[in-house]
């Protein structure tokens, strides 16, 4: 009886540290990045065609004054995170056979908010309609 006491307390006591449950999920990946701008954009050369495929179908097609077809595109996301923990707090071997101890638990939770906007500006060279202008805000909070 007192062995298994003992290695039952014993258990307890090395499984009593506090660990971090995070309760956050990751947010779905997508291409449209300030990097990926960077390296995909090059004026007077991406078609419309590469643009599709790295960036997918735009916000909103418009033409501006000159004639030239404009593309928006808007991303926003709002991540949050949430961490909780739990742990059994004791004063040694004696607390736990006496039955003297508690539990504790924390948790907390941030949020932020990030935006990026991009904006191509097309024109027919060649035949083929290329990047001529584009321009991309990022703004995070």
């Amino acid at each position: 009886m007192k062995k298994s006491l003992l290695l039952s307390a014993v258990l307890v006591l090395s499984g009593c540290g506090e660990k971090a449950m995070p309760t956050n999920e990751t947010p779905a990946k997508s291409n449209l990045t300030s990097g990926q701008v960077s390296l995909t954009l090059k004026k007077n050369q991406t078609t419309q065609t590469e643009v599709l495929e790295v960036f997918g179908a735009p916000n909103l097609v418009t033409s501006n004054a000159d004639g030239e077809e404009v593309w928006s595109y808007q991303k926003h996301a709002t991540v949050a995170n949430a961490s909780s923990a739990t742990g059994f707090g004791g004063v040694g071997f004696v607390t736990v056979l006496l039955g003297v101890g508690g539990t504790a638990s924390t948790s907390s939770s941030e949020q932020s908010s990030r935006t990026m906007t991009l904006i191509i500006k097309f024109k027919d060279v060649q035949g083929t309609k290329r990047v001529v202008d584009f321009s991309s805000r990022y703004s995070s909070f």
